[in-house]
């Protein structure tokens, strides 16, 4: 019988992981219970994605704030610490902030505006317009801000983000500044020892700040990258990727789980008799047309996966192909002719016209994208996503 379904993604349940459990092996049982309990099979190139944060707590990756304030004393000078362009986030950066404060007799914070680097809005652009002020080159104090924006709550959570930060700082023991500029060297007339917190674009921040004579540059990648006095670190990322635990603690983003996929994939081998991939994921990348949100607030999408998730996908575009090459063709006729080109297509289709509109983007980022809007961020129980049928096409 012909299959009628193409990629299913499917949110499996496991147990409340602790730390130094065994999770492939948790992995590995609750996927297959899964599977009897719901009557399907696993098949060859299925994909298994764990998200990281099951991943970090089975390590035991996490640290206190005072670990946080101690490692920015030490790499900071603890004096006055400029930290620049944070995301506005309770559960990402907040706990970080108020570490970092720790940290420091003062803290000149420069927020990005209109929005932070992940979406998350301040004010809107028409307000800055209204306003007149260019964002590209304006340097606002708070006093400014206030006089020409007011107050103003995210539109989800409903924080003045620029009141909390403030609040943070102060009750961490810290003076506190408020600046809001793009451009990274604005930070050069209030401290010399910056903290660039920004995710994706801090190579560049970091370069933009040393060539224009800072004395110290940190990114949040630099802090907690060993371990102090015993705590949780991430050697590759730091605080990049960290979520908050409890009032006084964070979860790291996990540390090198390439064996943790690998083992996974073995388990499941052995056990189903099938070569599946496996994937650690963290945020997906997308953008929220609501809230302009665009997600990653992780460092990436997949810190760790199976080599058969290397690369991008190498897909024709089918309507195109109906539209264009096969416009005279219907049916079964049409069916076959599309067909066979699916099967005759080149290994690379950069380039071609008839793969137009394809995303060419990394596999792990497309796919663990979708396991994270498969598992959401609540209550859903679901840590562990199958996703089958990924790697076929319309001739399978």
């Amino acid at each position: 019988m012909e299959r009628k379904t193409g990629t299913v993604s499917r949110g499996i349940r496991c147990p409340i992981i602790r730390q130094g459990d065994n999770l492939a092996q948790i992995v590995c049982d609750s996927v297959l219970e899964a599977s009897k309990s719901e009557g399907f099979s696993l098949r060859e190139k299925d994909v298994i994605g764990v998200t990281e944060s099951i991943v970090a707590r089975s390590q035991g990756n996490y640290a206190t704030v005072n670990a946080i304030a101690k490692d920015v004393k030490t790499k900071l000078g603890g004096g006055t610490i400029g930290v620049i362009f944070p995301i506005l986030s309770r559960n990402r950066f907040a706990i970080c902030l108020r570490g970092i404060a720790m940290g420091a007799k003062k803290i000149v914070l420069q927020l990005s505006y209109p929005s932070d680097e992940v979406g998350n809005r301040l004010i809107s652009l028409d307000k800055i317009d209204e306003a007149g002020v260019n964002p590209y080159s304006d340097v606002l104090s708070l006093a400014d801000y206030r006089r020409l924006f007011g107050d103003n709550k995210h539109e989800f959570t409903g924080v003045d983000y620029v009141d909390y930060y403030g609040r943070i700082i102060r009750q961490a023991g810290a003076e506190c500044e408020i600046i809001f500029a793009n451009q990274p060297q604005a930070i050069l007339d209030y401290a010399d020892c910056v903290l660039a917190c920004d995710i994706h674009s801090r190579q560049r921040t970091k370069r933009i700040l040393l060539k224009s004579g800072a004395k110290t540059v940190c990114g949040l990648d630099d802090i907690l990258n060993a371990s102090v006095d015993g705590s949780g670190f991430n050697e590759r990322f730091g605080l990049l990727g960290s979520n908050k635990s409890t009032e006084d603690t964070i979860k790291l983003f996990p540390n090198d789980c390439r064996d943790f996929v690998l083992e996974t994939q073995r388990l499941i081998c052995e056990a189903a008799g099938v070569h599946v991939e496996v994937m650690v994921y963290g945020d997906g990348a997308f953008k929220d047309p609501q809230g302009h949100i665009w997600e990653l607030a992780d460092p990436c999408v997949s810190p760790a996966f199976t080599d058969g998730l290397i690369g991008t996908p190498n897909e024709l575009k089918l309507k195109y192909l109906a539209d264009n090459e096969f416009k005279d063709l219907s049916g079964d006729e049409l069916k076959a002719a599309i067909s066979k080109s699916i099967q005759e297509k080149d290994a690379n289709l950069v380039g071609s016209m008839a793969s137009q509109g394809t995303t060419p983007r990394q596999l792990t980022d497309l796919i663990g994208s979708l396991c994270d809007l498969t598992s959401g961020s609540g209550d859903k129980g679901t840590p562990v996503v199958l996703v089958q049928g990924y790697f076929d096409n319309y001739t399978n």
